[in-house]
């Protein structure tokens, strides 16, 4: 029912495209810029190739974050993210978070589903090539990755329940809670910046959890 209900709200933002050509990824677009692609066989056994193109600082005059649809390097449709197209077979679903992507998959009719393949100038393509060619390596990216989100909502939590516990009628309930941890705002300042370089690099990865990375915002 919730899933029937986020398809037809995927579909009221769908929008036509003008067919103009997909540009080329630039080295500059590292930080901004998510081009991921799928090959499809059709029924003639022709190969087409679809592509996803999100920028991630908005567009347009509202600055919304779009998700646009290439068939064959042309124009076919863009929408707001979370976005669902239609292909053939299935639809690609593209869902954001504020770090980059969260999910860009292919969903067949029968509910089984991959990742699209990302361009290998991208951000998302170079770290799938140093996945590849350097797997130790980015175990230990990854694991690092992890360690300073855990550190960075521990911290948090810390923060937020002190001053919590101190509402009167939390007091009165459970009593009040002082934070052993008292952090200079300049140790403060450099956990959460690497917090946030650890939800950047997971991004690159499509991996999302909304108590990790959501607490990095």
């Amino acid at each position: 029912m919730l899933d029937q209900w986020r398809r037809r709200r995927a579909a009221r933002r769908l929008r036509g495209g003008d067919g103009h050509e997909l540009r080329g990824f630039r080295w500059w677009q590292l930080l901004g810029r998510s081009l991921f692609h799928l090959r499809l066989t059709r029924t003639d056994g022709r190969q087409t190739e679809y592509t996803v193109d999100v920028r991630h600082r908005g567009e347009g005059e509202d600055g919304a974050l779009r998700a646009h649809l290439y068939l064959d390097g042309r124009h076919r449709a863009h929408s707001r993210v979370p976005a669902s197209f239609p292909v053939p077979g299935g639809r690609i679903e593209v869902a954001t978070s504020a770090f980059g992507l969260r999910r860009c998959h292919y969903v067949t009719a029968d509910g089984a589903q991959r990742q699209l393949t990302p361009d290998p100038r991208s951000g998302e393509g170079r770290r799938a090539r140093l996945d590849r060619e350097h797997p130790a390596l980015s175990r230990w990216i990854g694991v690092v990755s992890v360690l300073l989100l855990l550190l960075g909502v521990g911290l948090n939590l810390l923060q937020i329940i002190e001053p919590v516990s101190q509402i009167p009628p939390v007091q009165e309930a459970v009593g009040a809670f002082t934070s052993p941890v008292r952090l200079p705002l300049w140790l403060n300042i450099a956990l959460g910046a690497g917090a946030a370089l650890g939800s950047a690099e997971r991004a690159l990865r499509l991996r999302y959890s909304w108590l990790l990375d959501g607490t990095a915002n």
